[in-house]
């Protein structure tokens, strides 16, 4: 049976040591601080922020909420935005997306400060991901899937690892970090051939293509470290992800689950951006 790949222990650990970073910047009188910016009310926005809330309280970090109507003009988002951006006592912003199709969401991304940007969402911290310089910060699910083969200790150096999805978000931001951790990267998508062998062949499979079990029995081999990183919706209503987890456990050596795996460890990555920002702003 496979190892399973858990987010909730680096996850804790990731919080404590952000404990005690936050209570150094507070004995200087910084108190690290997070707004989230979230258009309209959707379920995962919403089940998103109360876990940012809740681990931000863990690690000490403030957190404000800008909860904005999803009429909201393409103005006074951008003018929202740039608030934050000015406002010296918020350290991250973080802008839930997809924003309603109404809006521009490539015009507000670009709006963010990049100091502020902890979520890999600007031009600046995409550069500094692809050149590997910079004090930009990757996307944070993307750096969840990495930090989670890593705590389990799944060899990254020189393995060939296989990415399904090529989303700014997760696809092609993770296979840059692997790549920068010597891995070999092949990157698949939904109009990769034979997608069963490019998966199969690989050491390390990240699933991120965002459509429920795409990930099957066939697409895995004995020897594996499979990461889902997938958020769906089943048919009965509970939360499924990419992979057919069932069938692929007990085939595999490692595998995360959905949820409890990647999910578990990304608010402990975005409250690890915060407080960096924190730091660097009061340097």
């Amino acid at each position: 049976m496979a190892i399973l790949l858990k987010g909730a222990e680096p996850a804790e650990k990731i919080t404590a040591e952000l404990r005690e970073r936050a209570a150094a910047l507070r004995a200087r009188g910084v108190k690290p601080c997070l707004a989230i910016v979230r258009v309209g009310a959707r379920a995962d926005d919403l089940a998103y922020e109360r876990a940012a809330a809740k681990r931000c309280a863990a690690a000490g970090i403030e957190l404000r909420s800008a909860a904005l109507p999803e009429s909201i003009a393409q103005g006074k988002l951008i003018e929202k935005i740039e608030e934050l951006n000015a406002d010296a006592e918020v350290h991250g912003v973080l802008l839930l997306r997809p924003l309603p199709k109404t809006l521009d969401e490539a015009a507000a991304c670009a709006a963010l400060a990049p100091q502020k940007d902890v979520d890999g969402i600007t031009a600046v911290s995409m550069a500094s991901l692809y050149s590997g310089a910079g004090e930009g910060y990757p996307p944070c699910t993307a750096e969840a899937s990495v930090r989670l083969l890593k705590h389990y200790n799944i060899p990254l150096e020189g393995a060939h690892a296989a990415v399904v999805g090529r989303s700014l978000v997760i696809g092609r931001p993770v296979a840059l970090l692997l790549l920068a951790e010597n891995a070999t990267v092949t990157l698949c998508h939904s109009r990769t051939k034979a997608l069963e062998e490019e998966t199969s062949r690989a050491d390390i499979l990240i699933a991120a293509a965002g459509s429920a079990g795409i990930i099957g029995a066939e697409h895995v081999r004995a020897g594996q470290a499979v990461v889902d990183v997938g958020i769906n919706t089943a048919p009965d209503g509970s939360l499924c992800g990419d992979v057919r987890f069932d069938e692929c456990r007990g085939i595999v050596d490692a595998i995360s689950p959905v949820p409890g795996g990647v999910g578990a460890l990304t608010t402990a990555v975005l409250a690890e951006h915060v407080v960096s920002a924190a730091e660097r702003a009061t340097a």
